[in-house]
This record gives structure tokens, sequence and C-alpha cells, in this order.
């Protein structure tokens, strides 16, 4: 069995959603295809709950029929039959009557979870109609009917598996599955998702549970990069990544991948590979047990970065000092990025700033407590960069012009980071890319 997800720009175009049935029908082992919803309709999504939300229904309104005005288009491209072209204007009426309902009622968060939910079920319906017009025998499974979160969000994987194999069963006679990205039900049985990135968490959840034998993310990219490709001229694809080496990149900023999905294709062992919709006979990039090699690989760059250092004289050998501090943050459910300590300051990061004004507040009694705004880590990642020569000295050769605010290294054998204001981002992934890649 093979995992293959598919990104929200792999199927935001027509021809890009009948390039995906191609490469899904090729060879002859069982797959389960996992689809977002098309690009772009996930963040209008998220503009009507917002509306909504401030009780400008007119808005909302317009943001709807804006939608399915796109939606109505894309289906005359997509679909050449009669048969199948009704079928599919069906589906849509289905779910934009669902969207002008809600107008009409009072708007809470449960309902704004239905409302996101809306994207990947209308993308693998249509999906699902165009494979039928062409012939090609498949079955949609609904994610809602094994995708399960707990009372903390995280994923119920031991119901996931049981549910998933069960309903797999059940079509035994099929070798093409089609399901949604992201959607899932909460501990109460309500309609739920699994955060932003959450179709690559799918797809590693799935290929887990069913122990495939590859989980493929398809983007518009050919694997992960050396660098940053926005920013950077140069870049190259990385061939071979640890699973410790792609999370601490995805972690940190790299855009290819979401974070979470590392997790459940490691615990069963089950190989990523990183592809390329418009370029499918690209190697793209494989992520297994086994690094491949050693030395650099790759850097990342993770914004929004806050700076937070406590300084105080009373610090110097006081024991549970930083246990204190930590307390803080723990009190806020704000998870620390890096730490650095000297015998009268401790500096940490953090990127959520919800709570910021009362961790200040708690922090002063510590002592001089700044905050830095507008922080970037930039993550050189690589496998036992600690134990490779020249690493340091070309790294902080390459940034001799970079105001560097903290440095982290030691704590893990697959990654140093830096953190620089966010205005030397580009700046410093560029340097790197020359005194550490020697690409210009």
């Amino acid at each position: 069995m093979k995992v293959m997800k598919f990104g929200g720009t792999s199927v935001g175009k027509p021809e890009r959603m009948q390039q995906v049935a191609k490469l899904i029908t090729t060879g002859q082992d069982s797959k389960i295809v996992v689809l977002s919803a098309l690009s772009g309709t996930t963040n209008t999504l998220v503009s009507i709950g917002d509306a909504l939300a401030k009780g400008d229904k007119h808005q909302a309104k317009q943001t709807i029929e804006e939608l399915e005005n796109h939606y109505r288009a894309f289906i005359k491209t997509l679909l050449k039959k009669e048969a199948t072209l009704k079928k599919a204007e069906a589906i849509l009426s289905e779910h934009f009557d669902f969207l002008n309902i809600i107008l009409k009622i009072s708007f809470n968060e449960a309902l704004n979870k239905d409302i996101l939910a809306q994207g990947e079920l209308m993308s693998t319906k249509l999906f699902s109609a165009y494979l039928e017009e062409n012939g090609i025998d498949h079955a949609l499974l609904p994610a809602l009917d094994f995708m399960q979160i707990d009372a903390n969000d995280e994923p119920y994987f031991d119901a996931i598996r049981v549910k998933l194999n069960r309903i797999l069963h059940q079509h035994a006679d099929k070798k093409l599955f089609v399901t949604q990205g992201y959607i899932c039900r909460n501990a109460k049985g309500e309609v739920d998702n699994l955060k932003r990135g959450g179709s690559d968490y799918t797809a590693s959840l799935i290929a887990a549970a069913v122990n495939a034998e590859v989980c493929e993310i398809w983007t518009d990219i050919d694997g992960m990069h050396n660098n940053d490709p926005r920013v950077v001229k140069t870049t190259i694809p990385v061939v071979q990544l640890s699973f410790e080496e792609a999370a601490e990149l995805a972690y940190f900023g790299a855009k290819i991948l979401h974070p979470t999905c590392i997790w459940p294709a490691q615990q069963e062992k089950v190989p990523v590979k990183l592809l390329n919709t418009m370029q499918p006979d690209a190697p793209g990039t494989t992520i297994t047990q086994e690094a491949g090699s050693v030395g650099v690989k790759a850097v990342a760059a993770k914004d929004g970065i806050i700076a937070i250092k406590i300084k105080s004289s009373r610090m110097l050998l006081a024991y549970g000092f930083l246990r204190k501090i930590f307390e803080v943050f723990e009190k806020y459910k704000t998870a620390i990025d890096m730490v650095t300590t000297s015998e009268v300051a401790v500096s940490v990061t953090i990127d959520n700033a919800t709570h910021l004004a009362q961790i200040l507040k708690e922090l002063e009694p510590f002592g001089t407590v700044v905050a830095d705004k507008d922080q970037t880590i930039v993550s050189i990642v690589g496998n036992q960069i600690a134990q490779t020569p020249l690493v340091l000295m070309k790294l902080f050769d390459a940034l001799a012009e970079v105001p560097v605010r903290m440095v982290s290294y030691g704590g893990s054998s697959h990654n140093i980071s830096v953190l620089v204001p966010s205005a030397n981002k580009v700046q410093t992934l560029q340097l790197l890319n020359k005194g550490v890649f020697g690409l210009e």
C-alpha cells in the first residue's frame, strides 16, 4: 500500500487535478490518495468565519458567492460529460447551501470547524467525479469516519488504525482510495481539524496506520532544498534526510513539510518522499531512518520569534532559578524554542505572542526583563554537524556581518541555530548559502 498526498496547488486548477489522476493510476500497487482543498479555499473559508464572528453577514455572503462562482467555473473545465457535470453541480449545491444556511444561524467555534471542513470535502468529491467520468475504479473514504483526535487535540492513533483498516477491509475489491486531509472528528464527535499543515499529518497517520511501503507528499517543488528558493538564487534539492533532520528543518521553517508529518511515519518506519507534481520524474527527497551522509544538509528560517532576556545578579549559583522561569511559560502553554544562559542572565525565544504581556509581568520579580520582537531563528541542519570539521568556522565566518542575537549549539547533533533580527533574515540565508554550501 502506498499513500499519496497532494496539496492545494497540486489540485488547484482543473488541469492539475487531471495530472494527479494520471499520477495515481500509474503502477499496480494499492494507493490511498489524500487531497487538500483547492488552493486558496481554506484561506477563503477562514475569512468567511472571521466575517461571521464579527457579525458582518454581508461580507460573508459576498465571499461565499465569489467562492461558489470559482468552483462552478472549475467543474466546467474539469468535467466533460453531462452526467458527471450534473453530479458535480449537485455536490457544489449541497456544500454552498450549507454555507448560505449558516448566515441565518448563530455563529460559534463548532460551526466554524464545519465551515473549514468544506474545502477538503468538495475537492475529494469533485476529484471522485472526475475519476468516475474516466472509468477509474476507486472508493471515496470519508475521513470523518476514521480520523479522530482526543480531548487533548492529539490524534487517537489506535482508533484511527482500527477504524481505517476495518473500512479498507470492507472495500477489499478496490485498489484505489481517495480521502480528505486536514479534517477529523474530536473527542465529542464534532467535526474538527488537524490545524494548518494537517493534510501532511493525515497522510502520515494513514501511512502509519496501514503500515504503508511509502508516504509520498506531492507539492509544487522538487523535494526539500538546501535553502529557501524564494530568497536565494541558487539552491539544490537534498536527496536524503533522516527523520530527525527532516523534523528539525520542518520545525524551523522549511515550508514544504509540516513538522507534525514526521512523527507518525517515523514511529512505524514508513519512508516519506517529497515529490513535485509538476516534475513527477524528479527524484525529490527521501526521508528514512538513515541520514545517508554526514555534514550540513540545509538551512531553514522561522519568523515571528520573540526573544526574552531575564537579567538578575541573584541568579548566580541559585538552583531552581531556571525551573521558576520555565514554569511561567508552562503556565501559559507557551513553547520555548531556544535557550541560552550566563551567570547573570537567561535568554529564551518563543513564537507565540498570545500571552506575552502576562508572561513578561510574571517574569518581572526575577529581574530586569527585555523582550525583542521581529526576530528570526535560522537553523543549520545536518547529520552529526557538531562533529563535522570546519562547520562552526564556516558558519561564523559567513555571518561576520550579521548581528547575531543568540546561538544554540550542542543541544542536538543535527542542528545549530542562530537568532537574528528579521530584517537580516534574507542576508543571513544568502551568506550561509555562499559560505557553507559554496553556492551564490
